[in-house]
């Protein structure tokens, strides 16, 4: 069935300004607000008031402020004052006029008290709870006297021995209209507050009725001393008359349950204040959520914020939850429990609620001894109950929202055959630990976690628990770290997670969001105790410098380079056999370091025999001396005795491939050898140089095929790439290239700011900014960079003996990119990088020379007219020579904005500048 069979209810009051205090029209909406539809208050205050609300002020200065401040409130509060003063009267004139004879005396009483109601309850307790007492309280009081008043003019009261039974009995029932009023009053309360269900209201109005018997007593005597004993019993009656009616409302009930049978629109017809159950409204509620789930539940908020039916809303939820599939079940449950407007609903579709209203019952009467009522109620069940998977799934949702992930894990527990039982009964119980522990450095917290695998009901929790991790993690550093400044980065950190962790809260779902909050706040708490003890980070010594410029970087000092990283993991630990990879990508780009980090990236299972071809020399034995190398590395990485040299000299490929295919019978499942040759254009140099065969590659290309568990990963320049192209090169045709590129801005950022976990310098944004315009994310340049900052600043506090903030400055940078020590040390990037351009397509140094002077770049045409005479490079030429600089990540184009023309300009601003600066005055 389609979803739009389902209606969309919208219950709530069509208006859309705030009421007139000179409009007679608004008053009458006004008063039948208060009588038929109270839910209206408490949202025209937060339609139209002020967002802070009153209960937010802590004094009496405070309210009486908010009020001058909120003119939207106080004029509906003075509207319900002057409805409590005058509609009283009107009513008087009206009987008069019908000669229904009403004294001023009737009108008084009822009148000052409920002015004095509205006034203490408004500024007390809300603008919402004084009207509605102020204005209803005087109509019960004038209608309860108007009905004792005629009472004694058309029927005597018993005396003797029957007025003191009547008078009990009167009591009683000016007790049950007490309580009946403290009922509505507290369904407009606590509306405003927490709807806290239909359930509780009741529990309250019969709990109201015991103190309101004692009451009703207080008032009969107070009355017979002061005039009769018929006056106080015919008040009483009258006060049960006009309050009972108030509250059960069954003229309203009878109304909506006739039009709802005689029309055909009768499933649009609702109640707002009965708390009589409306007939088959279950019924209709549980075929709308059969329909269509996400409609169906807004439409029980509808009801649960605009009417008191309650009692319908769960046996509808209880019903369909019992005939879900297993499948489903975790999945609907979690749905209604994070958009419920009232999480009795979820309470009630574990718990009985007909045991609740039983036990709330026994609790109202007011003449048993507590002993009985313990024992009359022990036999009716109210916590939540286990006995079917419903019930189970809903408790577990419903004891996370009240901070009891102990019990929530039970309940979880008893469903964990079903879809997401597992993940919810781990994330309970991973709650538990976290809100047990005393310190955060307990092994609990780091040992329990173990996030499920996809997909996940509550992913944003999980990713809130990581968050949890991480501090972990970081609060080991601060217990157990000897460095301060190690310490106070820690503590940063950590500090830093659970800040971002509280202000990003309103992601996770609002079952666990109570506990993730208490568990971040207290952690807080935790961590803030020993700042005094850590203190500051003192400067007195020079600053380690984990910046690696030049050499290869190792263990922790790695960083960045995900995409590549997990491309490596998707064809090397998550298929059936391993697949060989080139990388490929200009000098100093970090290919070697991404080859030595493999090992230690990609987990124990695969083992990385690294080998360095330029350590090859000059190779004066041929392939022999080449793959006696290659198994000294793998001999070295694997623990096994490599073949003898003799033999791979005298016979190098059978010896090699023997070799080869021991290894990859002594492999296991799921283990694996990567050979990683890097500077693979070595291989090219000494074939040319014929110092190896042409035949090598062909030999290579076989022992990619020869096991399952080996594979190769070749490293080296955008020359590989070209060799990858070839159809007919024997090696390259079954390998799968990957591009080892510039880094993005995040992670240049991450590398500057993050190098090491003891780092204790950090950057202005604009500074990290401009590194990475100037370096393009150059990893080598990057580092580099940050390695001559930190040595200035090591130069200029502990050498020059200045005093300087620990932050680096677009100030300090342009001190170090000025300084001739710079590019002196980054020569073996600008120079390999040139020295590259004069191989492959002619001319390509000349279009460097021509387009350093031009930061925005040039065209092609422009190009062509900047060469003017110079001869050595033709017009066709400029076309192949772009194109390789472009493979060679060197030159890119950019379409200009004010018109379709393409730029090509260098890439990286600082080579351009060395260019500039080296080269260009080169004849």
């Amino acid at each position: 069935m389609k979803s739009n069979t389902v209606p969309r209810l919208n219950l709530a009051p069509k208006r859309r300004r705030p009421l007139s205090l000179s409009n007679p029209l608004d008053y009458l909406q006004l008063l039948g607000w208060v009588f038929f539809f109270p839910q209206a208050l408490t949202w025209y205050v937060k339609t139209f008031g002020e967002e802070k609300a009153l209960n937010s002020c802590k004094t009496w200065q405070e309210r009486g402020e908010w009020w001058w401040a909120s003119p939207v409130q106080l004029n509906f509060w003075f509207q319900g004052l002057l409805l409590t003063v005058f509609t009283p009267f009107v009513i008087a004139l009206i009987l008069n006029i019908l000669d229904i004879p009403v004294t001023l005396a009737e009108l008084s009483p009822g009148v000052a008290g409920s002015i004095i109601f509205g006034i203490v309850g408004g500024i007390g307790l809300g603008v919402e709870f004084g009207v509605m007492v102020s204005v209803a309280f005087s109509i019960a009081f004038f209608v309860a006297t108007c009905v004792a008043d005629t009472m004694l003019d058309t029927a005597g009261i018993m005396e003797g021995v029957m007025t003191g039974i009547t008078f009990g009995v009167a009591g009683g029932l000016v007790g049950s209209v007490i309580g009946a009023a403290l009922g509505v009053v507290g369904i407009v309360f606590f509306v405003s507050i927490i709807f806290i269900g239909i359930a509780f209201i009741i529990a309250f109005v019969i709990a109201g009725i015991a103190l309101g018997i004692a009451l009703g007593l207080t008032l009969g005597i107070t009355f017979s001393l002061a005039s009769d004993v018929q006056f106080s019993i015919a008040f009483s009656v009258g006060l049960v008359i006009a309050g009972g009616v108030a509250l059960s409302r069954p003229e309203i009930w009878s109304i909506v349950t006739l039009l709802r049978s005689l029309s055909i629109y009768r499933l649009r017809f609702f109640s707002r204040v009965t708390l009589i159950p409306s007939a088959l409204l279950s019924h209709q509620l549980s075929n709308w959520l059969s329909q269509d789930w996400n409609i169906a539940i807004y439409n029980l908020n509808q009801l649960l914020s605009y009417t008191q039916q309650f009692i319908p809303v769960v046996n509808a939820v209880n019903q369909t939850l019992d005939k879900l599939p297993d499948d489903l079940l975790f999945l609907r449950t979690a749905q209604l429990a994070d958009n419920t407007f009232d999480w009795n609903l979820i309470l009630y579709a574990s718990a009985s609620l007909s045991n609740k209203l039983k036990a709330e019952a026994i609790d109202g009467i007011f003449y048993l001894p507590d002993t009985w009522k313990r024992r009359l109620q022990s036999s009716f069940d109210t916590y939540p109950r286990l006995n079917t998977s419903a019930h189970a799934v809903a408790a577990g949702f419903w004891y996370l929202r009240q901070n009891k992930p102990d019990q929530a894990a039970m309940a979880f527990s008893k469903v964990q055959h079903l879809p997401h039982g597992t993940e919810m009964q781990q994330l309970a119980s991973y709650l538990v630990i976290a809100t047990d522990v005393e310190q955060l450095n307990d092994k609990k917290l780091t040992t329990a976690l173990s996030v499920p695998d996809s997909p996940l009901l509550r992913p944003y929790t999980w990713a809130a628990i990581t968050r949890l991790r991480s501090v972990v993690n970081n609060a080991q550093i601060v217990y157990q770290s000897y460095s301060r400044s190690a310490r106070s980065l820690a503590l940063n950190r950590a500090l830093g997670e659970l800040t971002n962790l509280l202000q990003e809260a309103d992601q996770v779902p609002q079952a666990e969001r109570g506990l993730i909050i208490k568990i971040a706040e207290i952690w807080r708490e935790k961590l803030l105790t020993i700042v005094t003890d850590i203190g500051d980070v003192a400067y007195t010594e020079p600053v380690q410098n984990p910046y690696v410029a030049g050499d290869p970087v190792e263990g922790n000092l790695f960083t960045g380079r995900k995409v590549v990283l997990q491309q490596l993991e998707e064809l090397w630990l998550m298929g059936n056999q391993l697949q060989s990879v080139v990388l490929y990508g200009h000098r100093r780009m970090g290919k070697t370091s991404i080859l030595k980090n493999l090992s230690h990236v990609l987990g124990n299972n695969l083992q990385v025999a690294y080998v360095n071809l330029l350590n090859l020399g000059a190779v004066s034995q041929g392939a022999g001396e080449v793959l006696i190398t290659l198994s000294d590395a793998i001999s070295h990485t694997l623990s096994i005795s490599p073949p003898k040299d003799d033999d791979l000299l005298s016979l190098p490929y059978p010896t090699f491939r023997r070799f080869i295919q021991a290894i990859g019978k002594q492999l296991k499942d799921k283990q694996g050898l990567v050979i990683a040759l890097d500077e693979f254009e070595k291989i090219e140099e000494l074939i040319a140089a014929g110092k190896l065969s042409p035949d090598f590659l062909g030999f290579l290309r076989g022992l990619l095929q020869m096991s399952p568990n080996i594979a190769f990963a070749f490293a080296g320049l955008h020359t590989l790439e070209e060799m990858t192209e070839d159809y007919f090169n024997p090696l390259f045709a079954s390998v799968l290239p990957i591009r080892i590129g510039f880094f993005d801005i995040g992670e240049t950022r991450e590398l500057l700011a993050n190098p090491s976990d003891d780092f204790t310098l950090d950057y202005t944004p604009d500074t990290l900014n401009e590194i990475y315009r100037l370096t393009a994310g150059q990893p080598y340049l990057t580092q580099l960079i940050g390695f001559q900052l930190v040595r200035q600043y090591n130069h200029q506090v502990f050498e020059q003996s200045r005093s300087r903030d620990p932050i680096f400055t677009p100030d300090d940078l342009t001190t170090v990119i000025q300084h001739t020590d710079f590019f002196a040390k980054g020569r073996y990037y600008f120079t390999g990088v040139w020295n590259q351009a004069a191989q492959d397509a002619p001319g390509q140094q000349t279009l460097l020379k021509i387009l350093a002077p031009h930061f925005d770049g040039l065209t092609l045409s422009e190009i062509r007219r900047e060469l003017g005479r110079q001869t050595e490079l033709s017009s066709e030429a400029i076309e192949p020579a772009v194109n390789t600089l472009r493979r060679h990540d060197v030159v890119k184009c950019d379409v200009t904005a004010q018109s379709d023309a393409t730029k090509w300009r260098i890439i990286v601003p600082l080579f351009r500048q060395w260019v500039l600066d080296n080269q260009c005055s080169t004849p």
